[in-house]
């Protein structure tokens, strides 16, 4: 079970490093880190469960997260009354086409990696179509738009060494476009 402390903190080399494509068949070692980052996310979700093993809630995990520098990614994201509306792991996934209308979180964003708060609206396309492979291999392409399509941009960013206050303006972190969407 992975738990906070296997989490791998700003600051750790792996999480400026472009992750290494996977191949497949996966080995038995990256089945299992797939299972233990999804277990991780249901586990956080759970109040019970988050508060007897010290968990903060994620709705997503990427691989170099926990020190381990391939393109691996569990998504466990939930619409505003819980229910889960997408769940994923993602093998080598890319963005390969986005909207140009922009996205953000009206409460900016977080992560398991990052323990301080950072101020700032992080936008993100509105819409991408991402292609990735599952831990089985099957190749898929799907299109998101929202909240999973900012929680899959977060998560893709940690595969090639960016952190979401990369993202966020330097100058104005407040500052966004007149037709950003903010989602509260």
């Amino acid at each position: 079970m992975i738990l906070m402390k296997d989490i791998v903190r700003d600051g750790d080399p792996v999480l400026r490093q472009v992750a290494k494509k996977l191949t497949f068949p996966l080995s038995d070692h990256y089945r299992k880190l797939a299972d233990d980052m999804m277990e991780y996310l249901v586990n956080s979700q759970d109040p019970k469960t988050a508060a007897k093993h010290q968990l903060r809630a994620g709705v997503g995990l990427a691989a170099p997260q926990v020190g381990e520098g391939v393109s691996m990614a569990a998504l466990l994201v939930p619409n505003d009354k819980g229910e889960i509306i997408f769940k994923e792991v993602y093998v080598n996934p890319e963005i390969i086409s986005e909207s140009v209308r922009k996205t953000c979180l009206g409460e900016g964003e977080g992560c398991l990696s990052v323990d301080k708060v950072i101020d700032g609206y992080v936008p993100r396309p509105n819409k991408v179509t991402i292609h990735y492979w599952t831990v089985d291999g099957e190749e898929k392409t799907i299109r998101l738009k929202g909240y999973p399509a900012i929680v899959s941009g977060h998560e893709i960013d940690h595969l090639n060494g960016h952190l979401f206050y990369d993202r966020i303006n330097k100058k104005n972190p407040f500052e966004l476009a007149d037709d950003t969407i903010v989602i509260y």
